[in-house]
């Protein structure tokens, strides 16, 4: 079969032929993959950057976690998926029977394994995945809409840990995902939404998105802003999606006393500035999130997507034939688009 493969560690990919994967355990599912997004994960590891040299740990490996696909065979023991149904599949690999695994925290799993990055992943017209993982859904949901299901998670993951009915909700980053997590903050009640970001291509894609007001960080104070807006109130909760200190700051000292602070920025280094006497004197909850609840966040995406409550149209700009793969990655490396999505194979 053909597979995007991370042969050597420099820049690039390869589209190479690799050996099929066969279904080698009872709880195995074998999908054809029909279209796979792409993850700025991807783009680190594409890129070969500093990340991408101390993370992945074997070469050559596929890359790719994001996908929708169509089920073609199963293991004896699995119960919830049969061939011919679509599915997509979380990146989070548990193990299933360790102390978070058991108490509802598969996404935090001690034996995590990360689809992509220490397994061989999605981009390729194949894949073996175990079916803890994957989720059946409605074959009305857009196929392209589906293969970025993964990050819609973490969006929706970020954004519902607050209650957003009547409040003014601040995001700062407008990359897909903090594009995502805009959509999924107008249909949860937010009343008002203000995007930071200093990119001039993701603010129109904010405005476009439906943000009430977009802020450009460098030109503008995004604590005054939101302080004016509020009569020096403050924001109700605060989502930061950019990994960027100064903004995760910014976020800080604009909510409100009391207010929540929504955290899945990755930050370049482990150790940040960060306004702590801010944080703790306004009493604020402060919740970091990583991956997805599984599969609490999955079933709240497929329900607003089935029934077209949730528009990923303005969200998911391009879409690549398969072999076009570095064209794709250069463009999302530029940062002039959305979501991209490799059209692996015809349905």
């Amino acid at each position: 079969m053909k597979a995007i493969v991370k042969v050597e560690p420099k820049k690039g990919f390869s589209l190479v032929e690799v050996n099929e994967p066969t279904i080698s355990f009872s709880h195995d599912v074998k999908i054809k993959v029909l279209k796979a997004s792409i993850c700025g994960t991807d783009v680190h590891i594409y890129k070969w950057d500093n990340w991408a040299k101390n993370r992945i740990k074997s070469l050559p490996q596929i890359d790719g976690h994001e996908f929708v696909g169509k089920v073609i065979e199963v293991g004896e023991e699995v119960k919830n998926v049969k061939p011919g149904d679509l599915v997509v599949g979380d990146s989070h690999i548990p193990c299933g029977h360790c102390y978070h695994c058991r108490n509802g925290n598969m996404h935090v799993c001690q034996s995590l394994k990360i689809l992509g990055v220490d397994t061989n992943g999605v981009f390729s017209e194949y894949i073996v995945l175990p079916d803890v993982v994957l989720l059946k859904i409605d074959e009305s949901i857009p196929l392209e809409y589906a293969s970025v299901m993964e990050p819609l998670g973490n969006a929706i993951f970020t954004t519902t840990v607050a209650d957003l009915r009547g409040s003014l909700v601040l995001i700062t980053g407008a990359g897909p995902i903090g594009l995502m997590a805009l959509a999924v903050s107008k249909i949860s009640g937010a009343s008002f939404v203000v995007v930071s970001e200093i990119s001039e291509y993701r603010s129109k894609m904010a405005k476009d998105v439906g943000a009430d007001l977009v802020i450009n960080p460098v030109n503008n104070s995004v604590v005054d802003k939101i302080m004016e807006l509020t009569d020096g109130l403050g924001a109700d909760v605060f989502l930061e999606m950019s990994g960027n200190e100064s903004a995760l700051n910014d976020g800080i000292l604009s909510l409100k006393n009391t207010g929540v602070a929504s955290i899945l920025g990755v930050y370049p280094e482990d150790r940040i500035n960060f306004e702590m006497n801010a944080a703790v004197f306004k009493n604020l909850t402060i919740h970091t999130i990583t991956g997805r609840k599984m599969f609490e966040t999955w079933y709240l995406s497929a329900s607003w997507l089935k029934y077209k409550k949730l528009d990923l149209s303005k969200i998911v700009t391009h879409q690549f034939d398969f072999n076009n793969f570095e064209e794709a990655f250069e463009l999302m490396a530029s940062g002039q688009s959305g979501k991209i999505v490799l059209n692996v194979a015809a349905d």
